[in-house]
């Protein structure tokens, strides 16, 4: 009878013992379910433009009545905020002040078509660092254009997920000032695109590649080098755009080298080409089935209290995918000013309420668009 109770007792034991260990072993496998899988990444090819994976988890995918799938993407111009290092001027901080400190208030009259689109991509111009070193090449420039690193979090709590920084402003304060820049947008859940670097956003299930240049004196490079990186980047992603820091200041149409350089890039495979740097709205052309937005302006702009020109306008594309292949990109416009205020420049970019607004911003492109060879002749303001 004891042998048999010492031996009931033993199974009991060894019952409880494997249970621990089959429930040991499911636990660690849940854990392990959980880790995220690491993106492989890829030798960027020589002369290639290297292209960053997205840390981005898709969302669920919104499948339209006729089973494709739309993306909805937003592009606008200019992004400076913060101080301009050379001057005595604090208009921005004024304003920030005014506005209790509370730096969201730059895209308060725009955050709800942001929030409403797939992607927004912004061209942030200016260098976001909390020290700075001004370089000898740099220090006769009238502006240099600085903004604390925790700043880049108006673009993440804005519904903004892409910022290109390749303009004339990114090197203000040498390597050093690019790589606080980059870290400030990285630290505030923002992908940036500079010349050395892509990116790749993923959303509804489409991948989209983002390549960001300045021109100026290096067109000639720039028509080698962009169609070989928009190679590369097709092999990674769905959609490529091609955004250019380009032109003359105050120009309200492209030169030749624009729209050659343009061309090509559309040729090479790109789906969209965005610019800016003048400071102005530029026509928009269809080439080849895409569009080139020559220049959406300044938007949030810090650099002058009252510009002579304050118009801009938001660049809208819906691209439409039915069994993965682009079957349409219809575009609209959202005309814009670049402050609520019509007298003063308080940085924050208000659509226009008035048909004499819109049409101003309307008229002002197809005037500066004879030139176009494919200009686009009609510009909705709603989709069609």
């Amino acid at each position: 009878m004891q042998k048999r109770t010492f031996f009931a007792l033993l199974l009991c034991l060894l019952a409880l013992t494997f249970c621990g260990l089959a429930e040991e072993e499911e636990s660690s496998f849940q854990i392990l379910m959980n880790v995220p899988t690491p993106v492989p990444t890829e030798e960027p090819r020589e002369g290639a433009l290297p292209v960053a994976p997205t840390a981005t988890p898709a969302p669920d995918i919104r499948v339209e009545a006729d089973g494709s799938v739309i993306v909805t993407l937003s592009a606008v111009g200019d992004v400076t905020i913060g101080r301009n290092v050379q001057s005595s001027s604090t208009i921005f901080q004024k304003e920030l002040d005014r506005q209790g400190g509370d730096i969201n208030f730059i895209f308060r009259n725009i955050q709800d078509i942001f929030a409403k689109d797939d992607l927004t991509i912004v061209n942030f111009e200016g260098v976001l660092a909390d020290s700075y070193n001004i370089p000898s090449r740099k220090k006769e420039n009238s502006f240099l254009f600085l903004a604390p690193p925790q700043y880049a979090e108006a673009l993440s709590n804005n519904s903004v997920e892409v910022a290109t920084i390749e303009n004339n402003h990114i090197d203000d304060f040498g390597d050093q000032g690019r790589a606080d820049t980059q870290a400030a947008l990285t630290a505030a859940g923002i992908q940036w695109a500079d010349e050395y670097h892509s990116t790749i956003y993923e959303t509804q299930g489409i991948k989209i590649a983002v390549l960001a240049y300045k021109t100026f004196d290096y067109y000639n490079t720039l028509f080698t080098k962009v169609p070989q990186e928009i190679a590369a980047a097709r092999e990674q992603a769905d959609l490529v755009v091609c955004c250019f820091h380009w032109g003359a200041e105050k120009d309200y149409a492209p030169n030749a080298n624009q729209q050659k350089l343009g061309h090509l890039a559309i040729d090479s495979g790109a789906d969209l080409v965005v610019g800016h740097h003048s400071h102005r709205i530029n026509p928009i052309e269809l080439y080849n089935g895409k569009y080139i937005v020559y220049s959406v302006g300044n938007f949030s702009f810090a650099g002058n209290s009252k510009p002579d020109d304050m118009s801009t306008f938001i660049f809208q594309t819906r691209f439409r995918f039915k069994n993965g292949e682009l079957v349409a990109n219809p575009f609209r416009i959202i005309p814009c000013r670049i402050s609520s205020k019509a007298n003063e420049n308080d940085f924050a970019p208000t659509p226009y309420d008035t048909d004499l607004q819109v049409n101003n911003v309307i008229n002002t492109m197809l005037k500066n668009s004879k030139k176009l060879e494919y200009a686009v002749d009609y510009y909705p303001l709603d989709w069609e």
